[in-house]
């Protein structure tokens, strides 16, 4: 946070300055149009002054070519002098009209261009004082109580966390999945294959004896199929749905016992009542994760389970009597005394609930969580 608040001493700052120097540049871009603004006003003086010079001279070069016509219809008349006078002056005044309309011209291109100027100097102007305004507002957001929003953004740092936390664990999850489908069925479902196709060349050779082998490969998909059901019950067991919590714990820790001849002891307190989904997932999960840590890592010949119904909460202790470990050294070396079950302990916060895991060396590992039951969740099962 101390680092944080520098990075914000030091954004104020930055943006103090750039605020200095755009209300400069600001101030230049006003001077710049203001200075447009008067050369634009002075042109069109100007082209006016210009436009009725050019009309008195279209004017006067009018009556000069007239008089010109007469000279020449009656060209004996006048002396060599009168004519030369009279071609002279129509032709000074000709050659004065064509530099005015050549003046008006670029007075005309300069008018242009200035008002092009005065068009992008009024939008840079209003950008500029528009972007001001923002940064002005800006600074307001950052020196206005920097303490409430250090705590909002620790809120949200802990939140990204723990999000960052449950894809992690479900990455995992996943990586478990993929392996045990890699080591279990799709090993299987090769075997069937090459015995389905042992089978279809028996039939040429020995069709007596395709029978027993069919026999072998019906065990050998029964067996599969039991193997993708296991799968599919720990990724989602249909039971937590259709019966509630209860009666997906007691079923896997059947098949637990049976797989892995550990006892597990389950205790019920209260009233059993269905709960919102994703709290019952949530302690399933707690459940599920802490037996497989007991299987893997305790060494624990028992597990009890503990579930306590209240009316505005639920309960739960899961404890073996493993070999445990020592959890600051755990904590100590970041490793975390379970991945699975950081990620439901940090599902367990999102849920506004508690979740503690308690162990020592030779006196097995506790995992406690405490979820509220909120609104209308609670029905009696």
């Amino acid at each position: 946070m101390k680092k944080l608040e520098n990075v914000i001493a030091n954004t104020i700052e930055a943006v103090e300055r750039g605020k200095a120097d755009l209300f400069r540049l600001e101030t230049d871009v006003r001077d710049e149009y203001d200075r447009c603004l008067r050369q634009l006003l002075d042109i069109k003086i100007r082209i006016d002054r210009v436009i009725g010079e050019v009309d008195r001279l279209e004017d006067e070069s009018r009556k000069l070519r007239n008089q010109l016509m007469v000279v020449n219809r009656d060209f004996n008349r006048y002396s060599k002098e009168a004519i030369k006078e009279t071609y002279d002056a129509a032709h000074e005044k000709m050659m004065e009209l064509m530099q005015k309309r050549e003046t008006e011209k670029i007075l005309r291109l300069q008018r242009d261009h200035l008002a092009q100027n005065l068009r992008t100097l009024e939008n840079a102007k209003k950008r500029s004082e528009d972007l001001i305004s923002s940064i002005s507002m800006a600074l307001k957001l950052l020196t206005h109580d920097l303490t409430g929003y250090f705590n909002q953004l620790g809120e949200v740092q802990h939140t990204n966390n723990v999000g960052l936390s449950i894809i992690k664990a479900q990455e995992e999850e996943r990586r478990r999945v993929a392996r045990d489908i890699h080591d279990g069925p799709a090993q299987s479902f090769a075997n069937i294959v090459m015995r389905a196709e042992f089978c279809l060349k028996l039939m040429d050779v020995n069709p007596d004896q395709v029978r027993d082998e069919l026999q072998d490969l019906m065990w050998l998909v029964r067996g599969s199929l039991e193997d993708v059901r296991k799968i599919i019950f720990d990724l989602r067991p249909m039971s937590l749905d259709d019966l509630g919590l209860l009666a997906a714990v007691k079923r896997y820790t059947e098949q637990y016992m049976e797989d892995y001849q550990i006892h597990v002891e389950l205790n019920v307190m209260g009233r059993e009542q269905r709960v919102d989904n994703s709290l019952e997932i949530a302690l399933f999960r707690i459940i599920q994760e802490s037996l497989t840590n007991a299987r893997k890592h305790s060494g624990a010949p028992e597990v009890v389970i503990t579930i306590e119904y209240h009316k505005d909460r639920i309960n739960l202790m899961v404890r073996d009597n493993g070999r445990g470990f020592d959890m600051a050294k755990v904590r100590e070396e970041k490793q975390g005394v379970s991945f699975g079950l950081t990620g439901m302990g940090e599902r367990v916060h999102l849920l506004k609930g508690k979740f503690d895991i308690r162990s020592a060396p030779g006196k097995g590992t506790q995992v406690l969580a405490s979820i509220p039951i909120e609104g209308e969740n609670g029905a009696e099962a």
